[in-house]
């Protein structure tokens, strides 16, 4: 088993759920309540979290995470929270408990509302403390166990990024046991999240060379194990590489990210479409790698290299095709998206984090222009 401590210390393989009591002890947490979902409950995955903790230990269970989580929902969470004693935070499933749970901490900590830590508004000075988290990652996705951030729907309906070294969970418990059940479709979609993660942290202007190299590292290894995790869901291997390459891709992305998930977070605010986060930026990930070629064809030699392809190949091509192999929508029209919807989508994009960081700037017209090529 490997124990890596980078951003925070991760416990990584199959079995590591058996730190999950060494952890919550360290932290300090005697109650944790574990922020969930309904399916995860269904699928018996809760129990055997549960089943790993020390006999006798108390917890409560939120389990009415929604697919983008909301504000509305991390007030709920936190009712149960304070009503039930509770001093840290199992955040257990998917981005959207990750990300639930680590709202909840900070308001748990620092009082609400949200909107007042807008990072963009120097929110980070109002941060007062942050409850303990542990992560328990249950798709090879979004790397919430180990990332700076989260993402949630506020209730004035911005989908607004959080981010602060404060938010980083206190330990991530990766153990791709708890993976193994996860359906071909949403393993495609968390493995396109993962990739997605890996090219845009990668290409962003911020010097970090030692966070390049964790994300070409998870590129290799999510390019060549996603078609396998997605045609076999038991392929221990396949699921094993996969989970390394999400946790990578949030180690990564220390760097920032860019338009690919400027225009996802936009598109994910559209609640009568609730559409899956990662399954966007699949969808987003050509047309951005178009638009950014001009100011990254260095980098873009290493990505090429990374993804197995040959000198000069066109990465959006390559993409698009490993999204038509594993299932991915053709384009936001099959996703529901609207004519009507462009203007919205566009105007949120401009304003969310991760367009700042961006290789090449991109302009409303940019922006248009991409969504509409993405239809």
């Amino acid at each position: 088993m490997a124990t890596l401590t980078y951003l925070t210390t991760t416990h990584f393989d199959f079995g590591a759920l058996e730190q999950l009591s060494r952890e919550l002890k360290k932290a300090g947490v005697t109650k944790p309540l574990i922020a969930t979902d309904a399916g995860l409950v269904g699928a018996g995955i809760v129990d055997t979290v549960t089943g790993a903790l020390e006999d006798g230990t108390p917890f409560a269970v939120f389990d009415e995470t929604p697919g983008n989580p909301t504000e509305e929902a991390v007030k709920t969470a936190l009712d149960l929270y304070n009503s039930e004693g509770c001093d840290g935070v199992i955040a257990l499933g998917g981005g959207s408990s990750m990300d639930l749970g680590k709202a909840v901490a900070l308001l748990a900590g620092s009082g609400g509302p949200l909107a007042q830590y807008d990072p963009l508004l120097g929110g980070a000075k109002n941060i007062k403390s942050v409850a303990p988290v542990i992560a328990v990652p249950t798709t090879s996705g979004t790397g919430s166990e180990v990332s700076v951030g989260f993402v949630i729907i506020l209730e004035d309906g911005r989908k607004m990024t959080f981010a602060s070294p404060l938010f980083i969970p206190r330990a991530a418990i990766c153990d791709p046991e708890l993976t193994m059940g996860l359906p071909a479709g949403m393993t495609a979609a968390t493995g396109m999240d993962a990739i997605t993660h890996c090219i845009e942290a990668f290409l962003t202007p911020q010097v970090n060379p030692p966070a390049e190299g964790v994300a070409l590292d998870g590129l290799w290894r999510g390019w060549q194990y996603l078609p396998r995790a997605v045609k076999d869901g038991s392929d221990r291997d396949a699921r094993w590489h996969m989970m390394m390459c999400s946790t990578e891709g949030a180690m990564a992305f220390i760097k920032g990210l860019g338009a690919v998930h400027a225009m996802s977070h936009a598109a994910g605010r559209i609640r009568r479409l609730n559409p899956h986060h990662g399954t966007l930026n699949a969808v987003f990930l050509p047309e951005v790698l178009r638009f950014n070629e001009g100011a990254c064809e260095a980098k873009y030699v290493r990505l090429r290299q990374a993804m197995g392809l040959e000198p000069g190949a066109d990465l959006a091509k390559a993409v698009e095709a490993m999204n038509a192999a594993i299932g991915i929508p053709s384009g936001l029209a099959e996703m529901g998206l609207e004519e009507s919807d462009i203007a919205e989508l566009v105007e949120y994009a401009q304003k969310d984090l991760s367009a700042r960081s961006n290789p090449r700037p991109v302009t409303a017209e940019d922006f248009e222009a991409m969504v509409r090529a993405s239809m």
